[in-house]
């Protein structure tokens, strides 16, 4: 029979305080991958944890580690996280609810007097915004849980032009970890993740509801580097006939893909299609046809047939839009990611938590991707919970309720008890 546990929600409020105040930039809240803002963040959750009388440390590429010690240190540990760092102007949630979910969680714990079975780890993830940052995805987790390449190391950040390993050392780390293929985590001594996240988008706002218990993070098909080659001509000398318009023959793309994307959901396909860059380049003007296009192309889902039948798609249009407009499509090199199924017996641990809490939730797939992909992917049991987020994500704007918060953190404080048994 589990405690009446309680989140310290009230700790979590006071750090989501000091975060902002540390790393206002002015408009919103910049936490740089490897950075300044990181490392002041990283600063005032480790204090906080060791003021509640956790066990702290750093691993060797930079995630902190914050134990709650179970009664058998040799058992598979649980861990709670997310990461702390943002993109340029961010908001002060995404990542750091994650993370200090988790604190307020542990805090009920040893307040409450519980000692579980087993370690329960809070963990402050290194760089999960590194895309904004460094052109790699997830190198803090996927360093601790032995998946980063060494060859990655030496990918420089956008904004200093210097390479992942040299920013780890100027922080006081070790790359050659990662090139030693060390692991900080495994599935042979960790039992499961959990990563609570604000929503991203608008669903539960909308809804109405303030949990949302997640099944997956999507995969992704990606067009990085596509364009559109025309020529450029006369815009009022040059009838229709004789046009090799690559504006317009990327609009017709667009076009098309949205319809198909359109006619893939009523076919109960669950997806998203973003054309996140579209444009003339700098030759253009005024009085000029577009003789070159540039495109980026991003489309996501939890189920990979839906993707591949939209990328097919657009593949199959592409030759007759050259062949009517005179124009050449070079569409680059093709990223792409694999999906995440979340955990089937963690989401049905998060499940029960919330109805026995009677704590209104919705199930639901997650559309961006998170730290707990890369658990997934070295072998380890992950879920993931959602929080109701008012105006988005990546902005300053981020407007997260706390008592959507407090709701979400005592789902989480109830699974880690249970799991932690």
């Amino acid at each position: 029979m589990l405690p009446n546990l309680t989140p310290d929600v009230a700790l979590a409020e006071k750090l989501f305080d000091e975060l902002r105040s540390a790393t206002f930039d002015g408009v919103g809240i910049t936490r740089a991958a490897y950075g300044e803002g990181e490392r002041k963040a990283h600063a005032i959750v480790r204090a906080a944890a060791e003021a509640v009388g956790l066990e702290t440390r750093a691993d060797p590429v930079g995630n902190l580690l914050m134990t709650l010690p179970g009664s058998d240190r040799a058992a598979k540990r649980v861990l709670l996280g997310s990461h702390l760092d943002s993109v340029q102007s961010g908001g002060n949630y995404d990542g750091a609810a994650g993370v200090l979910t988790g604190l307020a969680a542990v805090a009920g714990m040893k307040r409450a007097g519980f000692v579980p079975a087993r370690d329960v780890t809070v963990v402050a993830v290194r760089a999960e915004e590194a895309g904004s940052w460094f052109p790699i995805s997830y190198p803090g987790s996927r360093g601790a849980l032995g998946l980063l390449q060494p060859a990655e190391l030496q990918v420089k950040r956008q904004d200093s032009g210097r390479t992942l390993a040299d920013h780890m050392r100027e922080d006081g780390f070790d790359p050659s970890f990662v090139e030693n293929g060390g692991k900080t985590f495994s599935a042979a001594d960790t039992a499961a993740f959990l990563e609570l996240h604000i929503e991203q988008g608008p669903v539960l706002d909308v809804e109405g509801i303030p949990v949302g218990i997640i099944t997956g993070i999507p995969g992704s098909r990606r067009l990085r580097a596509a364009r559109v080659l025309g020529e450029y001509n006369h815009s009022g000398a040059t009838p229709r006939k004789y046009r090799r318009d690559a504006a317009a023959a990327l609009a017709e793309l667009a076009h098309r893909v949205d319809e198909r994307w359109m006619e893939l959901e009523a076919q109960g396909h669950v997806l998203v299609c973003t054309f996140c860059v579209m444009g003339t380049t700098a030759e253009a003007g005024f009085t000029k046809i577009a003789g070159e296009a540039q495109f980026q192309l991003d489309v996501r889902s939890v189920n990979p047939h839906s993707v591949d039948a939209l990328m097919e798609t657009l593949y199959d249009i592409v030759p007759g839009i050259e062949a009517r407009r005179g124009v050449r499509f070079e569409l680059g090199r093709e990223t792409a990611s694999r999906a995440a199924p979340m955990d089937a017996g963690i989401q049905a641990g998060l499940k029960r938590a919330a109805e026995q809490l009677g704590i209104q939730h919705k199930v639901m797939a997650s559309g961006g991707g998170h730290d707990a992909a890369a658990f997934v992917q070295a072998g380890i049991p992950a879920g993931m919970l959602f929080v109701r987020n008012q105006n988005g994500s990546h902005n300053p704007n981020e407007a997260m309720l706390m008592e959507d918060f407090a709701a979400a953190c005592a789902v989480a404080t109830r699974w880690a008890a249970e799991a932690a048994q």
